[in-house]
């Protein structure tokens, strides 16, 4: 049975109760805000405490009203320096749609107030309020039109102005510094630089492992942990580039714990200390002897004479002072 409503009645269009897209939820919360006066809440947390849905349903309802055009959230900033979101309803998206096509600008923007609305004429049904682009809710005091009445109903007040905020000047840039290019790889490296301790060397060489393989990537702690056992291969005679193969050389497609694998093959793969040099024998030095018959000195093991006194026809002896 459909009874006769004097007051206290909104008309919704088809359009939005029958709408083939929106959730009942969102049809039955697009009437009800529809329904409501200019300037009530519509926020999540106010909807939230009239309605049992919970915060998530009521604000994905609101979503699917704002994608459909039924509602739309602007934020302002107001003379006091606030950012706050306004919601405005419109209860006939499609005449709202053509009428900013057609350059007129939108209701909350006018210079001037509406145009009164047209004498109810008795016996007349009330006026749609289809051609509205936002929809026009009854204010507290205001007469409603009458079926009987014969009396023009006055013209409503205009909307509320809104400020026209300036614009927020855009955040400075900020220079970019050029990417730093990277590092040249050594290709060949066949002792540790001098001046270079073997510590430092062997953490350099565990942190460069990345650039062979990018699952070789360790954190500080694997590099200070293993740090130790790469000094050790280098004190024993192994070129940094020998270690670095011996690391990083046939990786297993499924490596998982890089650290745990650097340590197995340098407590595996350690090579020996090299032997100490054996050094030549040095020859033996022949002592320097005086000669008995000349007394020049040769090299001789025993004392004697030289070559030139034992032969004959050698050196003349020599003469007494």
């Amino acid at each position: 049975m459909s009874e006769h409503q004097p007051t206290r009645y909104t008309i919704i269009g088809n359009h939005l109760t029958q709408h083939r897209e929106l959730s009942l939820t969102a049809i039955g919360l697009g009437a009800h805000i529809q329904s409501l006066p200019d300037g009530a809440q519509v926020d999540i947390r106010t909807l939230a405490g009239r309605f049992p849905e919970g915060r998530d349903r009521i604000a994905a309802a609101l979503r699917e009203l704002e994608l459909c055009g039924y509602l739309e959230r602007v934020r302002e900033r107001t003379p006091e320096g606030r950012i706050v979101t306004r919601t405005f309803s419109y209860n006939d998206p499609g005449a709202t749609r053509a009428r900013r096509r057609a350059g007129e600008p939108r209701l909350r923007e006018a210079a001037g107030p509406p145009a009164p609305p047209p004498v109810a004429d008795p016996g007349q049904a009330p006026p749609s309020r289809a051609d509205s682009g936002r929809t026009p809710r009854t204010s507290p005091g205001q007469a409603s039109p009458s079926r009987t009445g014969s009396a023009p109903v006055p013209p409503a007040p205009p909307p509320p102005r809104v400020p026209v905020t300036p614009p927020v000047p855009p955040p400075p840039r900020v220079p970019v510094a050029p990417p730093v290019p990277p590092r040249p790889r050594t290709t060949q490296v066949d002792a540790v630089p001098t001046g270079t301790t073997p510590a430092r060397a062997a953490t350099s060489l565990l942190a460069e492992l990345r650039r062979d393989d990018d699952r070789l990537l360790l954190p500080e702690r694997d590099v200070r942990r293993l740090a130790p056992a790469v000094t050790t291969w280098l004190e024993r005679g192994a070129a940094p580039e020998a270690v670095r193969r011996a690391l990083s050389a046939g990786l297993p497609p499924d490596l998982r714990h890089p650290a745990a694998l650097l340590a197995h093959r340098l407590t595996a793969l350690l090579p020996p200390p090299l032997p100490a040099a054996q050094l030549a024998p040095r020859p033996a030095v022949v002592p320097l002897q005086n000669c008995d018959g000349c007394d020049r000195a040769f090299r001789a093991p025993k004392p004697g004479r030289c070559r030139d006194c034992r032969e004959p026809g050698g050196a003349l002896a020599p003469t007494a002072a």
